[in-house]
Parts: structure tokens; C-alpha cells; sequence
């Protein structure tokens, strides 16, 4: 990898790894979304969602690939509408954008090609919003920082092993190139690439979101450096640095191997500072009230 490669993907990621965990915190403070009657989130929805990150891969390389991006868009579809229904009441208006958004994606990727910019940044606004959406049911829904640290470290464990042990992660890679709906964010210039994966994108998010609610400016001053550090560029300048030491680069080195410690570091950190806040605490502060106009187009839904 060239040094213009590391530079180009180490800019990308950062950008990517910032911005979507912001707009997600962001969302959390300005959108309510109703919770649904489960319950209080423990471990055993841990299991559940590891269970779900364990087989999507066996999925994805099951299905052929013209029903792939069939399923993928069906997904995203589903999840935007769940998680915009709030900020956009009237149906018609907000399946009109949300199909105009998904038909953009595929339009760019089927006339302009998969090494298009224009199809990248496409595909990257599905996949944030996407990542949006799934951020705040969950953490809005109860799950705490408590959860997301166990989760993303479970979730490290899981990269290392299907990275090095079992290669699937590569072969994934490979299987989703190509189509459009490819759940991952990046860009693509001349031959500069740069790719960050939609579950990176999705810990990265759940992690910032829940340490904002968990410990106010505090969480975020501690989640943001971390994202950004060993979520976005210590993996990518790893490769280069590991061909350095041992003249042999890894094709792959999972993010979440190297986020994963120090997420759950920093979460040790913040715990410091006393039990965590959980939604109904962060919801009687006078200042953690939603906007009225965003208010009034949830109350329709409740």
C-alpha cells in the first residue's frame, strides 16, 4: 500500500467515522423515537444481536447474487422508514424520499459503475442514515454504554476470529463488490479507494450515542477521540506499519480489533464518573427536550 493509498484511506475513514457518529447524536438530541414495548434491553439482547451479526455473512454469501442487492434494499428500506418516521410524518412524502434516495443509489452504480465517486456518496448516504436509524432505536430504546462496550468487544472478538482463524471476512468483501446497496461507506477517486464497513459505522455510532446519553459532554469527549484514533486511523495505518517490522502486509486487519479494547477501556474510564444516565434521566433534563415541531410529528405515530 502507497503512502498516497494509507493517506487517501486514513482521511476517508476519519471523515466517515466523525461525521455519522455526530449526525447520530445529533438525532438523538432533536428526534424522539417511541419505544417499543421490550422491555429493558440486558444481556440476553447482546446474544440476540451477536446471533444476528453471526449469520448475516453466512446470508450474504448464500443468496445469488441478483437477489443480494434485492434483500439489501429491502432491508435499508425497512430501517429508514422505521427510523424517519418521526421526522417526516406523512407517509406518502417520506416513502416518496426514502425510494428516491435507494433509486439514486442503484441508478449511480448501474450508469456511472462501481468505481464512480457519485455511486460511493450515494451509497454512503443510504448507509449513514441507515446507521442513524439503527443507532437510536437502540440506544433510545434502552441500551446502554454498559451493552455497547460488551457488544463491540464480543464484536472484536468475532473480526480477529473470521479474519484470521476462519478467512471469512475477505470472502464477504468480495461477495458484496460490485452490487449496489453494498453495506459499507467510502469513496473511490482515480485509483484511490478508501471502504469503512456499515457494522463499523454502526458500533462506532452506538458507542458515541450511548456514552452522550450515559455521561453528557463527557461521554462524547471520550467516545469521538477513540472512533476516531482506533476506529479509523490506527487500522489504516497498520498494514503499512506491520510490512515495515516484518516485510509481510496483512490483506486485512478488522477496525473493530483494534476499537474494541479501547472502547471498553474507555468505557471503564467514564464509569468512574458514576452510574450511567438511562433515557428517562436524560429526558427530564429541560434542555434534552426535542423541538416542538419534530414533538408534534412523533405524536401522531404514539
Amino acid at each position: 500500500m502507497s503512502a498516497g493509498q494509507t493517506l487517501f484511506l486514513a482521511c476517508v475513514d476519519s471523515a466517515y467515522a466523525l461525521a455519522v457518529p455526530l449526525a447520530a447524536v445529533l438525532y438523538f438530541r432533536k428526534v424522539r423515537i417511541p419505544r417499543p414495548p421490550v422491555g429493558t434491553f440486558n444481556s440476553r439482547d447482546i446474544v440476540v444481536m451477536m446471533g444476528f451479526v453471526l449469520a448475516i455473512p453466512f446470508l450474504y454469501l448464500a443468496l445469488p447474487g441478483a437477489a443480494l442487492p434485492v434483500v439489501l434494499g429491502l432491508v435499508f428500506a425497512g430501517g429508514l422508514t422505521v427510523g424517519y418516521q418521526p421526522v417526516v410524518a406523512r407517509g406518502l412524502l417520506r416513502w416518496s424520499a426514502i425510494l428516491t434516495l435507494l433509486a439514486a443509489d442503484v441508478t449511480t452504480r448501474l450508469l456511472l459503475g462501481w468505481d464512480s465517486p457519485v455511486y460511493w456518496l450515494a451509497n454512503s448516504c443510504v448507509v449513514g442514515l441507515m446507521v442513524i436509524s439503527a443507532t437510536n432505536l437502540n440506544v433510545q430504546g434502552g441500551m446502554r454504554l454498559r451493552n455497547v462496550a460488551w457488544f463491540v468487544l464480543l464484536l472484536g472478538v468475532y473480526d480477529l476470529t473470521f479474519a484470521t482463524v476462519l478467512p471469512l471476512s475477505q470472502e464477504l468483501a468480495d461477495a458484496v463488490q460490485g452490487y449496489p446497496f453494498a453495506p459499507s461507506a467510502g469513496l473511490r477517486v482515480g485509483g484511490l479507494g478508501a471502504v469503512i464497513g456499515m457494522g463499523d459505522l454502526l458500533a462506532y455510532s452506538l458507542y458515541t450515542t450511548a456514552a452522550y446519553k450515559a455521561y453528557g459532554r463527557a461521554g462524547l469527549r471520550t467516545a469521538l477521540p477513540l472512533v476516531v484514533v482506533f476506529g479509523a486511523l490506527v487500522p489504516a495505518v497498520a498494514p503499512p506499519v506491520v510490512d515495515w517490522l516484518t516485510g509481510h502486509t496483512p490483506s486485512l486487519i478488522p477496525a473493530q480489533v483494534c476499537f474494541a479494547p479501547a472502547a471498553f477501556i474507555g468505557f471503564l474510564v467514564l464509569r468512574r464518573r458514576g452510574p450511567e444516565r438511562r433515557m428517562r434521566d436524560y429526558l427530564a433534563r429541560a434542555d434534552a427536550r426535542p423541538a416542538p415541531g419534530l414533538v408534534a410529528a412523533v405524536e401522531p405515530a404514539a
